[in-house]
């Protein structure tokens, strides 16, 4: 009976590998095949966002009509307060980094084990545009690997300024608003070229939530981030000019 039963498991052991392997393989397959051309972003600019989409899809949904707000800017073209403040609030070792913050997404992982559940990214500039651009909401471990070979690839494709530019015009900065000059215009009736310090550290500062906030109605908790990112814009600044 012994032997037996043996034999039966080790004639099982290789079809349940078969059956884990199958599902798998399947799965890095269909993986591989749409995987998005991020070359392709190197001289051409996205049509559409998947947060985009999927914006559009809700609104649908809930039968809301949403206009969608999006003037593409040249990074050359927008005003380098802009920059400084997005970089300073979002991802301030942005230039130094190879698309992953690893003290921010240790941080992040412990706090989401605290928690227990994903709840914290401890997301790069880099992070941000691969979601932004072809990935869903959902915050499973599958999600967060597709996001991570995508902010890779970015990364090994697109030259530093590329990818600011991109993320700076697809961003979303309000209700059916994306990208800067979209976004300076909804909330400061200006080009995002013509943007002060002032106001370019408040469209920064409504990036984490940008559909609840806005720079036109200063709450407690907008006020403190605006003037966090200040903060750092200053010292950003300060760094660079004993660095010259």
């Amino acid at each position: 009976m012994r032997k037996s039963t043996k034999r039966r498991r080790n004639r099982l052991f290789p079809v349940l590998l078969v059956c884990l392997a199958l599902p798998a393989a399947a799965l890095g397959l269909l993986w591989l095949i749409t995987f998005p051309d991020v070359a392709a972003l190197r001289t051409t600019n996205p049509a559409t966002t998947a947060l985009m989409d999927a914006r559009q899809e809700q609104a649908d949904a809930n039968g809301m009509r949403l206009s969608r707000h999006w003037i593409w800017m040249p990074l050359s073209r927008m005003s380098p307060h802009l920059r400084r403040a997005v970089v300073a609030a979002e991802d301030a070792s942005f230039f130094t980094h190879e698309g992953f913050d690893w003290e921010g997404m240790k941080d992040a992982a412990l706090y989401d084990l605290e928690q227990g559940a994903l709840k914290r990214g401890g997301s790069t500039i880099t992070q941000q545009l691969a979601k932004n651009l072809y990935l869903s909401s959902d915050r499973s471990v599958f999600r967060k690997a597709q996001e991570a070979l995508i902010t890779r690839s970015l990364e090994q494709h697109l030259t530093k300024e590329r990818i600011l530019e991109l993320y700076l015009n697809v961003a979303e900065w309000g209700m059916g608003v994306y990208g800067a000059e979209a976004a300076a215009r909804h909330h400061f009736r200006k080009s995002a070229s013509e943007l002060t310090e002032d106001e370019a550290a408040w469209l920064a500062a409504i990036l984490p939530s940008p559909r609840r906030y806005d720079p036109l109605r200063k709450t407690t908790s907008l006020v403190r981030r605006y003037e966090r990112v200040l903060h750092r814009m200053n010292q950003s600044t300060r760094r660079q000019t004993r660095i010259d």
